[in-house]
């Protein structure tokens, strides 16, 4: 069992962050509103989890200008996969021995 549990990740334990990674995973990009209106939270609150997975070097943040207005966008680096792969394996592990 201590096996299984040193497998999760720390970075995906809140459901914020479970969010943006699960939204990445199956969308190459997705930018700041479309992760908000998806998830249901603040700005704040979104941007403080995806500078933290930021941080953590588990996606990649890409801003510009569409027009006059600034534009940031999202997606999953390979690290970033590669992590979140070996977390929902170690959840599923944990919930079948359960």
């Amino acid at each position: 069992m201590k096996e299984i549990i040193a497998g999760l990740n720390k970075n995906f334990e809140n459901r914020v962050r479970l969010g943006i990674m699960s939204a990445l995973m199956v969308n190459d990009v997705l930018d700041f509103n479309a992760l908000k209106d998806l998830l249901g939270v603040t700005d704040g609150n979104l941007a403080s989890h995806l500078k933290a997975l930021e941080t953590n070097e588990l996606i990649n943040v890409s801003k510009k200008f569409v027009g006059r207005k600034p534009n940031t966008t999202y997606s999953v680096t390979e690290y970033g996969k590669l992590s979140f792969k070996k977390h929902l394996a170690a959840l599923e592990q944990l919930l079948g021995n359960t």
